[in-house]
């Protein structure tokens, strides 16, 4: 555990991306299995523990620590993990020890719900500060330490000498601890091979580009598709094993049965999960807050099935049959797809139509008035670009329509995570409306981004200095006509909701500018919000 701990610490005080990298290879090649294998799937995002609670770790340090100096330790550090790590005592007669992660997790793994507790006590007990750090940071699934699934993968690839290309392909047909790559990639095995059908293949990504960078482009290079507002998906028929996943390799077949069941081709296709209507059914496309109705279901109704149908938008063709095509130019693997989709079912699959444009002027004016609301923006492709896992700068850039922004109040904050700990940088933000006491400010969404390190220490002074109320880790700020702190809001796109009090939801809100020089009665009004989903309507 003291070796995990150590490369968490030296990542997360680590800016440069080479030198994370190196960090990572050193610690993979110097630890033993299945500790290192665990490592990698904590900070790749493929390790789930749920038996351990922050209420849990919480109640545990208040066994051994008065609650109010506990309160005023946690509102001083901001961080749980770090405030137990820290404030931790244990017994005089405990041994300390080093225990190895694979250990903890393996152990972790076995117990039961009423054995957790005890278990986690004596592993904090036989820790040093940092290893405490590190195991809460890891039971929680909080690590935050600036690395990426596809940075630990090149690491991988660098140190087994091999192409990322291939740990890409291999990675969501193996499971943690990853024994049979780490043979492979020690050259003590040979190449993992997979069993399972039907897996998921790593998706290829888009560029987010503005105008003035294509400016050195030929259009004629490239082919322009909408982008859709739902998710992206990755639809696979093999071995006869049928499977969707998310664009991060998460199985949910099981809220889109229809779609599976409609799937009576044998191949891979990328493509876009959509509710409504295709282009070849008279139902209109729904919004992505429709789409919401089926997501992060296990299963799913008959009304749901009737009320929001599903279907795929396809984009491309990894696999024809058995064939792999992605080494192919986009115009083939084009033509493969839309074969398959003209013999699909016309109420489960379309296919994602093209958009003439000669001009990036002339694309411009189609990217800021789409056909239809649920766009937005568009996608750019060059012709000869084969499937390359990840985001690959060059071949597919993405061109968003300009976001909605409106001017808002900031009503709440919370503490962010790993650096941000210290700071108050989540936060709350509501704009005016007539409520039965008059005028009132109503919650409309969220945002921890968009705003710079010197905008966010203006941000965290106003919320210490104007507290009104604390609600456990939340502080209501002063937020009155004529006192308060308004922000500029940026998102993508806004739909009705019925989950939220304000009757709105908003799509990838951000903090895209502080406004000091206005007052806060001078900010948006909640109708302002609902024209804007009448516009797009």
């Amino acid at each position: 555990m003291k070796a995990f701990a150590e490369l968490l610490n030296r990542l997360v005080l680590t800016p440069q991306r080479n030198a994370k990298i190196r960090l990572l290879v050193d610690y993979f090649r110097t630890t033993p299995d299945p500790s290192r294998g665990y490592a990698l799937a904590a900070i790749a995002g493929t390790l789930s523990l749920t038996a351990v609670k922050p209420a849990l770790i919480r109640d545990l340090l208040l066994e051994r620590m008065d609650e109010v100096l506990f309160q005023y330790s946690y509102d001083y550090v901001g961080d749980l993990a770090e405030t137990v790590s820290l404030a931790w005592e244990p017994p005089a007669d405990a041994a300390r020890a080093d225990i190895p992660l694979g250990e903890i997790i393996e152990r972790l793994q076995r117990t039961g719900r009423t054995e957790v507790r005890s278990l986690v006590r004596d592993t904090l007990d036989r820790l040093d500060s940092s290893g405490r750090f590190a195991f809460l940071k890891l039971v929680t699934g909080g690590l935050r330490i600036g690395v990426s699934a596809r940075l630990a993968k090149q690491a991988l690839a660098d140190m087994g000498g091999k192409d990322v290309g291939e740990i890409e392909r291999l990675w969501h047909g193996l499971a943690p601890p990853y024994l049979p790559l780490f043979l492979w990639l020690s050259g003590d095995g040979e190449m993992p091979v997979l069993k399972t059908p039907a897996v998921f293949h790593s998706v290829m990504l888009a560029t987010p580009v503005a105008e003035r960078e294509l400016e050195g482009l030929d259009p004629a290079d490239f082919a322009a598709e909408w982008k859709w507002d739902g998710i992206r998906v990755q639809l696979a028929n093999s071995g006869g094993v049928r499977r969707l996943y998310s664009r991060s390799g998460d199985d949910i077949s099981g809220a889109f049965p229809e779609i599976l069941d409609a799937a009576d081709f044998t191949g891979v296709i990328d493509g876009e999960l959509l509710v409504g209507g295709t282009a070849r059914s008279n139902r209109a496309t729904g919004s992505f807050a429709d789409l919401q109705q089926r997501l992060n279901r296990k299963t799913v109704s008959r009304r749901l099935l009737a009320e929001f149908p599903a279907f795929i938008r396809g984009y491309d063709t990894l696999f024809s049959g058995e064939q792999d095509i992605r080494p192919e130019p986009f115009l083939v693997r084009r033509e493969a797809l839309s074969a398959l989709i003209d013999s699909a079912s016309p109420q489960h699959f379309d296919l994602s139509p093209l958009v003439s444009f000669s001009s990036w002027e002339e694309l411009d004016r189609l990217r800021s008035s789409p056909p239809e609301p649920v766009i937005e923006g568009v996608m750019l492709k060059r012709l000869d670009s084969p499937y390359l896992a990840g985001r690959v700068k060059g071949p597919w850039f993405k061109w968003k329509r300009e976001p909605f922004n409106i001017d808002a109040v900031l009503m709440y904050a919370q503490r962010g995570h790993g650096k941000r700990s210290s700071y108050y940088s989540d936060f709350t933000f509501g704009v005016w409306t007539e409520g039965e006491d008059g005028t009132a400010l109503v919650p409309v969404g969220k945002a921890y981004f968009g705003f710079t390190d010197a905008e966010l220490a203006i941000l965290d002074r106003f919320v210490r200095d104007n507290t009104v109320e604390r609600f456990g880790p939340v502080r209501a700020v002063r937020a009155e006509p004529d006192a308060g702190f308004v922000v500029e809001v940026a998102f993508e796109g806004i739909n009705r909701s019925t989950r939220h009090r304000s009757g709105v939801a908003m799509r990838f809100p951000r903090i895209s500018r502080l406004r000091p020089d206005k007052l806060p009665r001078d900010a948006d009004r909640l109708e302002t919000l609902q024209a804007m989903i009448a516009a797009r309507a």
